[in-house]
């Protein structure tokens, strides 16, 4: 493995980090900046297509909707495995994310299993995400107390 496409990787892992930190702050324009302008963005939540969003306006606004519905995001990333072809490159990594939400005045956290299926192109010297396919694997919700 030569030293470049260890960087390569590296600046990989931190893009993804990053959209975990950046989201779990709700710094959504911020985000934004870690995709590329035509980017797609598809959401599946047991097995069925539940968001698919083209275009970072789009995507924005997306996340800004959903952001203003909760309180508290807090994700862990797990395995990230890239396979790197010139400026391109596909990944796939797993993400733990909490979420709590406030429902007939009570907080429920939800937990959700992730797997994200990425495409990535090094564009203006940095690497941001073409595609996104996230698939909730495992959704767990219940109520806790304040």
């Amino acid at each position: 493995m030569t030293l470049e496409i260890l960087k390569t990787k590296e600046e990989l892992r931190n893009l993804i980090d990053d959209y975990a930190y950046l989201s779990d702050d709700k710094k959504i324009a911020e985000v934004m900046d870690l995709f590329t302008p035509d980017v797609t963005y598809k959401v599946y939540m047991g097995g069925a297509l539940v968001a698919n969003v083209s275009g970072r306006e789009n995507m924005e606004r997306d996340f800004n909707g959903h952001a203003s519905l909760v309180k508290t995001y807090f994700t862990l990333n797990g395995q990230h495995t890239v396979k790197i072809d010139g400026d391109t490159a596909t990944g796939v990594s797993f993400s733990q994310i909490k979420m709590i939400r406030e429902v007939e005045g009570k907080d429920v956290l939800t937990d959700y299993s992730v797997k994200y299926d990425d495409s990535y192109l090094f564009q203006n010297g940095k690497w941001l995400i073409k595609d996104r396919i996230g698939y909730f694997l495992i959704i767990e919700a219940r109520p806790i107390s304040s």
